[in-house]
């Protein structure tokens, strides 16, 4: 699946001059956490979340620090922080820089961005425009929704042939002390693997596979010399 399958559009956004004010209520009143940052031309500029809007000044929530801890902190980070909790503009307050995808990035793609720089969404851009935006939500829906093939399932032949030449393409799979039998559907998985995580990916692979019905793990997890 890729980015354009599982993506929120239209997309609601708010524009550089947006009001402070203006992107609390849409917060509120759509019940999400962030919204992009969109010029006059549908271009995206930036980003604002619920964390921009945490220390403010109408609240009483702006940050409050000792005398000394203000001097550690440096003038640059209290002008910063100043700027966060009095801005009256999304421009002030925004993040720019976003980082973004095209409908056609797959989601693996898209789950490792999120993961690598610790973020909750991406906004999606074709052509310079702004078209949708995934969320982790989005893809928890998508694991949520999937189905299973409804192809014929394989012989017992093709099921053993399948595993084992998917296993030799891992490098985490040492098949040279590995055997599997499969009977009506069920994948019996012996000999020896080097470590218990290697047992597991191994009754994972083989349960992944259409028409496998059970897995019996016979597999002894023994550190070998000269594996790694």
């Amino acid at each position: 699946m890729k980015a354009r399958d599982v993506m929120v559009t239209p997309v609601i956004t708010v524009k550089p001059s947006s009001s402070v004010q203006e992107v609390a209520k849409i917060f509120l009143e759509r019940r999400i956490s962030a919204v992009p940052v969109a010029d006059d031309q549908g271009g995206l500029v930036g980003i604002i979340s619920e964390g921009d809007l945490l220390h403010r000044a109408e609240a009483g929530t702006e940050r409050r620090r000792s005398w000394w801890l203000s001097a550690l902190a440096g003038d640059e980070t209290l002008a910063n922080e100043f700027v966060k909790a009095h801005a009256r503009s999304v421009a002030d307050l925004m993040t720019r820089g976003v980082i973004s995808a095209s409908p056609d990035t797959p989601l693996h793609e898209i789950a490792a961005l999120l993961e690598r720089n610790g973020i909750k969404r991406v906004p999606i851009v074709a052509n310079g425009q702004l078209v949708g935006i995934v969320t982790r939500a989005n893809l928890v829906q998508a694991v949520a929704s999937a189905r299973k093939l409804l192809d014929v399932p394989d012989s017992d032949a093709t099921i053993r042939q399948k595993l084992l030449a998917q296993l030799q393409q891992e490098p985490w799979a040492h098949t040279a002390l590995l055997n599997v039998t499969v009977t009506d559907g069920v994948v019996n998985l012996w000999g020896f693997v080097a470590s218990e995580a290697e047992r597991k990916a191994m009754r994972v692979a083989a349960e992944s596979l259409p028409g496998v019905r059970a897995v019996n793990d016979n597999l002894t997890a023994r550190r070998m010399e000269g594996w790694a």
